[in-house]
């Protein structure tokens, strides 16, 4: 009877590795064949975006479909944008889709340039393609072709400046300050002169901030900021957290 088993078991064995061999040999292989190809926009595609229009179409993005061969799956595109001439050394990814098309409102696109380190109210040229993969990651990657458009952004966060006797602009007319998306706060590098500043929003007095205590800490509608002594600074300003820092380069 141990010998009957003993044959029942090795017999169980065999079967289940000849089943996982056929698995192996049977199971579906995928692998790429065509690239996608880009349709539109062409490289004589040029744009101003502005905030006024910003619910308006910009352009549609629209390729041939890749083309897998093997079992049909789902191939997932995506939309890159890189400074143009890099070869796409560091491309940003803007976008994904099924689709063979994905259409961009001037809003759309300008937080796209934006978001792929595009600096706002500069003609940037962006070279763009389309990457088609399957699965999961970026499995069986095939890249289009490309263009180079020419896109101009706007500022797509609130527009800070700094103002007073001790700025460029003197307290006639504000100094934008810059925007770093990573860290959300604003900065101001450049010359100052002996006298005061205060931060304003949209070249308005509606909205600005000075500091009371000279704390770092901003207060709304608060004294003017004094600077006593002439030179170049650096001030990185956290409407958030409602700090700053001024530091003398």
């Amino acid at each position: 009877m141990k010998n009957i088993y003993k044959i029942l078991i090795a017999f169980v064995g065999v079967l289940a590795v000849s089943c996982n061999a056929d698995d192996v040999e049977d199971r579906p292989v995928i692998e790429a064949a065509t690239a996608p190809v880009l349709l539109t926009p062409k490289s004589d595609f040029s744009i101003v975006l502005q905030n006024a229009n910003a619910t308006n179409e910009a352009t549609t993005f629209v390729w041939d479909d890749a083309k897998y061969e093997g079992t049909q799956t789902i191939v997932t595109y995506s939309l890159e944008m890189a400074k143009a001439g890099t070869s796409f050394a560091s491309p940003v990814v803007v976008a994904t889709t099924t689709d063979k098309f994905k259409s961009f409102t001037v809003a759309d696109l300008n937080s796209a340039c934006l978001n792929a380190g595009f600096a706002p109210f500069v003609a940037s040229q962006i070279d763009v393609r389309i990457k088609s993969s399957v699965g999961s990651g970026t499995s069986l990657s095939q890249v289009s072709n490309f263009y180079t458009i020419t896109v101009t952004p706007y500022p797509a966060w609130p527009n800070w400046g700094i103002i007073g006797s001790a700025t460029p602009g003197g307290w006639d007319a504000d100094t934008n300050l810059d925007y770093d998306l990573s860290t959300k706060k604003y900065s101001y590098v450049g010359p100052l002169v002996v006298g005061e500043i205060k931060f304003r929003l949209d070249d308005a007095w509606t909205t600005n901030y000075g500091d009371d205590g000279n704390d770092l800490t901003l207060d709304a509608g608060g004294a003017n900021i004094p600077i006593p002594v002439a030179g170049n600074y650096t001030i990185v300003i956290d409407f958030t957290a409602k700090t700053y820092t001024i530091t003398k380069n």
